[in-house]
């Protein structure tokens, strides 16, 4: 009897699995044709997260009941390439002919599916060289069950699918891509995803080679001469075999792609061979630049723009990683005080390295030095305290310390010691009971900070850079006859504002990236310094958080940026203590009767020790401004 029940049940198993592999093969898309004017909508959530390294399922997978597409002629298919990157979204790349025609209305469009899903298409930003507008959807679960993936069609909205008359192209991945480039004077640099794919293992140059054109079998190819990491650098091809119609390349848009020697495979391509490109100059070329790769930095930036331009940084340049917060009124903001800042729109996602790469030699002609830090990283001597106010001597003078001055026409040449890059240990802050943003900023919101140094930033001499462009996060290996040089800690460091308050560390916990620990959700290398102790591989705040990395309580920068950077508001209520005055890179304005009350509401709060947050100022974009206009100082 009990075999019997048990071959009973194996069979009723058995029909079920074969019934589901008979529907997943056959059914499934005969029901899906039969009703093609049917699209599945999937719901877009508001900020399209690009930030994982896995393929993982998240809220992206909620979908929403399905409508019928508006009954629309289809006139107009526009030509796309299509990317599969993390997080499971599709990055859609609008041909440089198609991008001029795109309405300005961004809720136009949507992606469509071989499996007649559809899901919002959201604004990315517009990649240049040549110029082609991007968008972001999300990749429908049920569209992942059938391999190969496939090209979605990218359409308006309010149109029919169109037919399919031939079969869908296979959807490009991101662990396999040439995703940009620059040209120099002499050769082209790409930058390519999925070659050199082991840690500290590259191979070869002569494995390679860069090939011109859309046509693979007649393309032009020319030699590689560096292959390392994702960056390969090759020689520019004659401009007759490239370009027959006329002398501007541009005007050609003429893709460019690396090429396997061994089995000539050709690594799918999005990059273009363009007109010589290098940042812009302005009168002179400058001593000290900074780079920086940001997003939604918009809150921050202003504060250290502010602080490290008053001490020697003359221009800034930032690699925009798909920011979608007001980064870019917050720069127009600082240019037109004067600062001279640049954005770079670099929307590829775990690349830092890479970036840093392309800032080596895109801003070689315009920087003699370049520091590489982030925007919560300061850089502080405790011998300013001795300075009244800031001086540019103040960076400069480290580095003139390694040079030797020459000739009344100021040219410059290296002393014997070829210092060609300065080490500047750091200094990491804890989210010193900090529960939200600091309304005055991160240098006076965070004084507690861990005992010991935690790894360095470099101020790097573009010329000493090997031709490689080898670097680690912050750090690059130089050509032969030059040599680093480590500042002593006493002298110089950086604070590094790493471990803010909870909403704020949360917002960068899957961004985060590192050269050791690609993604901190991973459990990956977990003993990494690159992690951060106790905290796991989940975004869930740690019970005692705002007490945490608290070893040493240092006021030093605190104290300094405040009596260099304090201006007194020129509120009637000056005369109270704790509403005396605002930073300089906050709006200190005249203050209205509402921002009077509400500076004098926060007064009396603070009185009884209750601890406060303003009412949804936090969320809104003008969050800086708005704070900046309650003049508000916080007594120390």
């Amino acid at each position: 009897m009990a075999r019997k029940v048990r071959t009973s049940f194996l069979y009723v198993v058995a029909s079920i699995v074969f019934c589901a592999t008979l529907y997943h093969h056959f059914l499934r898309d005969a029901i899906s044709a039969a009703s093609a004017t049917s699209i599945v909508k999937t719901t877009a959530i508001s900020s399209i997260i690009n930030n994982a390294v896995d393929e993982n399922i998240h809220n992206s997978d909620i979908n929403i009941p399905p409508r019928l597409a508006p009954q629309v002629n289809n006139t107009w298919t526009i030509s796309t390439t299509s990317i599969l990157i993390p997080d499971w979204q599709v990055l859609v790349i609008v041909s440089p002919e198609d991008t001029p025609l795109l309405t300005s209305n961004s809720s136009d469009y949507v992606c469509l599916y071989e499996n007649n899903e559809v899901s919002p298409a959201v604004p990315a930003g517009v990649l240049r060289f040549p110029d082609r507008a991007t968008f972001k959807c999300l990749f429908p679960r049920r569209a992942r069950r059938t391999h190969p993936f496939k090209q979605p069609i990218f359409m308006k909205s309010t149109e029919n699918p169109p037919e399919r008359t031939s079969p869908s192209t296979e959807l490009l991945r991101w662990t396999y891509i040439v995703y940009d480039s620059l040209t120099t004077d002499e050769e082209i640099v790409l930058f390519v995803k999925g070659v050199n794919n082991r840690q500290g293992t590259n191979r070869e140059p002569n494995k390679f080679r860069c090939i011109f054109g859309d046509d693979y079998i007649n393309g032009v190819r020319t030699a590689v001469t560096t292959s390392m990491q994702e960056v390969f650098r090759c020689k520019r091809p004659e401009l007759t075999a490239v370009n027959s119609v006329d002398n501007d390349i541009d005007q050609q848009r003429i893709k460019v792609s690396l090429e396997t020697v061994e089995g000539n495979r050709v690594v799918p391509s999005v990059a273009y061979y363009t007109n010589t490109r290098k940042l812009d100059a302005g009168k002179q070329k400058s001593l000290l630049c900074a780079s920086t790769m940001v997003y939604n930095v918009g809150k921050f930036l202003k504060e250290w723009v502010f602080y490290h331009s008053r001490i020697g940084v003359e221009k800034f340049l930032l690699y925009d990683n798909g920011s979608d917060d007001d980064l870019g009124k917050v720069v127009e903001e600082l240019v037109q005080e004067g600062f001279d800042v640049k954005t770079y729109f670099w929307l590829w996602p775990k690349t830092q390295e890479a970036g840093f790469s392309h800032s080596a030699i895109y801003a070689k002609e315009s920087c003699t030095w370049m520091m590489f830090m982030d925007v919560d990283e300061f850089v502080y001597s405790p011998s300013w305290q001795n300075s009244p106010e800031p001086s540019k001597s103040m960076l400069h003078s480290l580095i003139w310390s390694t040079w030797s001055q020459f000739s009344s026409s100021m040219k410059i040449s290296l002393t014997v010691s070829k210092v060609g890059q300065l080490r500047i240990e750091c200094h990491e802050f804890g989210p010193s009971n900090q529960s939200t943003h600091p309304i005055l900023g991160v240098t006076q919101g965070y004084n507690c900070r861990r005992k010991l140094e935690n790894r360095h930033k470099s101020i790097l001499l573009l010329e000493a850079v090997d031709d490689s462009l080898l670097n680690v996060i912050h750090h690059f290996t130089l050509k032969p006859g030059f040599r680093s040089r480590k500042l002593n800690s006493k002298n110089i460091v950086v604070n590094h504002y790493k471990y803010q308050a909870w909403p704020e560390f949360k917002a960068k916990f899957r961004r985060r990236v590192s050269t050791y620990v690609l993604d901190w959700t991973q459990p990956i290398n977990p003993n990494s310094n690159d992690r951060t102790p106790g905290l796991g591989f989940t975004p869930v705040e740690p019970q005692d958080w705002p007490q945490k990395f608290c070893e040493v309580h240092d006021n030093g920068l605190k104290n300094l940026t405040r009596r260099w950077f304090q201006v007194e508001s020129p509120s009637a209520f000056s005369t109270v203590s704790l509403v005396r005055g605002c930073l300089r890179w906050m709006w200190c304005g005249e203050q209205s009767v509402l921002d009077k009350f509400m500076a004098l509401f926060v007064v009396e709060i603070l009185k009884h020790k209750v601890l406060f947050r303003l009412p949804g100022i936090q969320e809104k974009k003008e969050n800086w401004r708005m704070r900046g206009k309650l003049g508000i100082t916080i007594p120390w």
